[in-house]
């Protein structure tokens, strides 16, 4: 068995998607992404529906059969990538069985609750020891809880806890002692959300859900990593269609959970193919 990797070193980058230096498809160093932020030189590309994010990019962003959008965010080639695949939460021998079923995977998240917490992790790293491992609280924990859990998970391969607070309660973390980093999520939306997050967070997830759309989860990547945070790419139980956009920003990412395809029992077509775990590039008639 693998010995679980440890957050606190750059060891844990076999799960991550960081580009080779210099290798083939790795995002160049230079790239820059859009940090569009005057609303008058926007249109949407996407009819809005509700509930639905609408990605706006500047007028004449692209130019109809040349273009793509890879190249204009300075990620020509794109390079496949990584996800986790999420477990719900569920009983703890019925997610040490969802976890066998996907043996193989390299990283998996596992949902939890302020009861269902170590049984479940436990259950999981038993059926798939190799697998690093994600843990999203969604808010459920205390930051006792927290400091409780936080070094057995590690010693479970746990490499990191997405927003285990309440989205309010940062000043709480300033009491955090465990050595699984942390990423934030509900309390981070958008560029200005982001300067007022807690230093205790090492990770942003970005979802273009929350954010709006691509040039506004392009401003955060961009803003977080000036400002020191990690990047991680999240998503909501979206299609193929939903995930591609994701997939710009998270050529940036260290971490990605762009799963909502899996989840489903058809996606559209054509789709994002995944193997593995690794998503590959969209194909152009789906969209980018």
């Amino acid at each position: 068995m693998n010995a679980p990797a440890d957050p606190s070193s750059n060891d844990a980058a076999e799960v991550r998607n960081t580009p080779d230096a210099g290798g083939e498809g790795s995002a160049p160093e230079a790239a820059t992404p859009l940090a569009l932020e005057d609303p008058s030189c926007f249109t949407a590309v996407l009819v809005p529906s509700p509930g639905v994010a609408v990605t706006r990019l500047p007028r004449g962003f692209l130019r109809a059969g040349t273009d793509s959008v890879w190249s204009r965010a300075g990620f020509d080639p794109p390079r496949p990538l990584v996800t986790c695949l999420t477990l719900g939460i569920d009983t703890s021998q019925a997610m040490g069985r969802a976890a066998r079923a996907v043996r193989g995977m390299a990283v998996l998240k596992v949902k939890v609750n302020a009861r269902q917490h170590l049984e479940a992790v436990r259950a999981v790293h038993a059926a798939c020891p190799d697998a690093s491992i994600l843990v999203d609280p969604n808010q459920a924990w205390s930051i006792e809880l927290l400091n409780e859990l936080a070094p057995e998970l590690h010693a479970l391969g746990v490499v990191l806890i997405e927003q285990p607070l309440p989205a309010g309660a940062e000043a709480d973390l300033g009491d955090y002692r465990g050595p699984v980093p942390l990423a934030a999520d509900e309390s981070c939306a958008d560029v200005a959300s982001l300067r007022a997050l807690s230093r205790a967070y090492r990770y942003v997830n970005i979802k273009l859900d929350k954010t709006g759309g691509l040039t506004e989860a392009l401003a955060v990547a961009s803003a977080a990593h000036a400002a020191g945070y990690d990047i991680m790419v999240g998503c909501m139980a979206g299609t193929s269609l939903a995930m591609a956009p994701g997939m710009v920003v998270a050529q940036r990412a260290t971490l990605v959970d762009l799963d909502g395809p899996l989840l489903h029992a058809r996606d559209r077509t054509p789709g994002i193919e995944y193997r593995n775990g690794v998503m590959q590039v969209p194909p152009r008639e789906l969209w980018g």
